[in-house]
C-alpha cells in the first residue's frame, strides 16, 4: 500500500492563516469603535450602519464569489479575494466620516466574502469526508486567532502610532499570504510534489464530479432552503460578537481601548477551541462508525446547548461573568459553523460547494445586516443588551429544531 502523505495539511495551514488573516482585517473596526465614535462623532445607528455596508457588501460578495471560484477555480479567485480586501483594509485609513468609513467597508465585505467559498471548496477537493469537519474546525479556527490577535495588536499600533496605521499595519498582511499561496496551491490532481498514495486517499469516498450547476438548480431542492435559513438565523449572533461586544464592554462596564485586549483574547481563544472541538466531536462520531446524520446533526445540539446560557450575559455583575458567558456562546457558534460548512460539502458535488456555501453565506449575511440594524436601534433607544443577549441564547436551539423539521434525514443532493 501507497504511503499516504501529510501534504493536505500544509494546504489546510495556508486556509487557516488566510481566516486569521480575514477575521483581523475585519475586526480592527470593532475594537478601535469606541476611540473613532469619539473622535469623528457617530451615534449607535451611525455605526451600525457602518457595519451594515461590510454586510450588505458580504452578501454580494457570496452571491458572485461563489461562482466565480467555481468557474475559474480556487487559486486565481483567492489571489483576487485577497489582493481586494487587503486594499480595502488599508484603505480606511483615508477615512473621515460616516460615509467613508462605510465605503471602505463595502469594498472590504465584497473581497472578504470569498474567503469561506474558497476555503471549503479546497476542503472538498484536498480531503476525504472523513477528515473535512476536522479540516474545517481547523481553518474556521483561524477567524478566533485572527480576532485574538486584533485586540493584541490593534491597540497597541492605534496608540503608538495612531489609529490610521492600524489599518495599514493589518491590510498589508494579505499581500504576504499571497505569495506562499500562489507558490504552493494548485488542485491535488495537477500538484508536482503530492505522493500518489496521498491523492489516492484524498480521493477515497469523495462524489464524483458532477455537470455545471446553476442557482436554479440549488434552489430547486430542500437542503438548500434549509442550510440558507440556518445561515440566516445563526450568522447575525456571530456579527454581533465580532462588532459590539467591544462596544458592550465599554458601555457597560468601562473598559477602555488598552483593557479591551484581555477580555477579548479570552473570548476568543475559547471560541477557537469551540471551532477545533465541534470538528472533532463530528469526525470522532464518523470514525467510530455513526452515521453522518448522527455526528452532524447530534454535534449541533451540543452546541446549540452549550449557547444557551449567554441570554444572561447584560445581566452579569462583572466583565469576567459576561466575557464568561459571551465565550461559551462563541465557542458553540464555532462548533456549529463548522459542521453546517461541513455540511454542505457532504451534500453537495465539489463543483457546486463554492456556490452553494457562497448562497448560504449571502444568506447569513441578509440576516446579520438586519440584525445590525435592529442592534442599532434598540440601543440608541433603550442602550440596553438584554434583548439582544437573550435572542442570542435562543437561537440555535431554535435553528435546530427547524433543521429537523425541514430535513429530517441528510441526504445527498442528486441532479437529474
Amino acid at each position: 500500500m501507497a504511503e499516504i502523505g501529510n501534504y493536505r495539511w500544509r494546504i489546510l495551514a495556508l486556509l487557516f492563516f488566510a481566516t486569521t488573516i480575514n477575521y483581523i482585517d475585519r475586526q480592527v473596526i470593532g475594537i478601535l469603535a469606541p476611540v473613532l465614535q469619539t473622535e469623528i462623532g457617530w451615534n449607535e445607528i451611525d455605526y451600525s450602519r457602518i457595519v451594515m455596508a461590510f454586510q450588505i457588501a458580504y452578501a454580494i460578495g457570496m452571491a458572485s464569489t461563489g461562482y466565480f471560484l467555481d468557474r475559474f477555480g480556487t487559486r486565481i479567485g483567492f489571489a483576487v479575494a485577497i489582493v481586494v480586501w487587503s486594499l480595502a483594509g488599508i484603505g480606511h485609513a483615508l477615512a473621515r466620516s460616516v460615509a467613508g468609513f462605510a465605503l471602505a467597508r463595502f469594498v472590504l465585505g465584497i473581497g472578504e466574502a470569498a474567503n469561506f467559498p474558497a476555503c471549503l471548496k479546497t476542503v472538498s477537493e484536498w480531503f476525504p469526508q472523513k477528515e473535512r469537519a476536522l479540516a474545517t474546525g481547523i481553518f474556521n479556527s483561524g477567524s478566533n486567532i485572527g480576532a485574538i490577535l486584533a485586540p493584541l495588536t490593534v491597540p497597541f499600533i492605534a496608540t503608538q502610532y495612531g489609529w490610521q496605521w492600524a489599518f495599514i499595519i493589518t491590510g498589508a498582511v494579505g499581500f504576504i499570504w499571497l505569495i506562499f499561496w500562489w507558490q504552493m496551491y494548485t488542485k491535488p490532481e495537477l500538484h508536482p510534489v503530492l505522493s500518489q498514495g496521498e491523492l489516492a486517499y484524498i480521493q477515497s469516498g469523495n462524489q464524483a464530479a458532477a455537470a455545471p450547476v446553476r442557482w436554479g438548480q440549488l434552489l430547486a431542492f430542500r437542503q438548500t432552503w434549509a442550510l440558507c435559513l440556518m445561515r440566516f438565523i445563526t450568522d447575525p449572533v456571530w456579527w454581533f460578537f465580532l462588532f459590539w461586544v467591544p462596544k458592550f464592554l465599554y458601555a457597560q462596564y468601562g473598559l477602555q481601548l488598552q483593557a479591551l485586549g484581555l477580555p477579548l483574547i479570552v473570548l476568543f481563544l475559547v471560541a477557537d477551541v469551540g471551532s477545533i472541538s465541534g470538528g472533532w466531536l463530528s469526525s470522532f462520531w464518523l470514525k467510530r462508525g455513526r452515521s453522518l446524520d448522527f455526528a452532524r446533526r447530534n454535534t449541533l445540539l451540543v452546541c446549540a446547548l452549550l449557547a444557551m446560557p449567554v441570554a444572561l450575559a447584560a445581566q452579569m455583575p462583572s466583565a469576567a461573568g459576561a466575557v464568561a458567558l459571551v465565550a461559551l456562546a462563541a465557542a458553540a457558534y464555532q462548533g456549529w459553523s463548522a459542521n453546517i460548512f461541513t455540511i454542505v460539502t457532504d451534500l453537495y458535488p465539489k463543483n457546486a460547494v463554492a456556490s452553494m456555501s457562497g448562497l448560504a453565506g449571502m444568506s447569513g449575511a441578509i440576516g446579520g445586516t438586519l440584525f445590525s440594524s435592529l442592534i442599532g436601534y434598540v440601543l440608541e433607544t433603550t442602550g440596553n443588551y438584554a434583548l439582544i443577549f437573550g435572542g442570542a441564547g435562543f437561537v440555535f436551539i431554535s435553528a435546530w429544531l427547524l433543521l429537523r423539521i425541514l430535513l429530517p434525514s441528510l441526504q445527498v443532493v442528486k441532479y437529474e
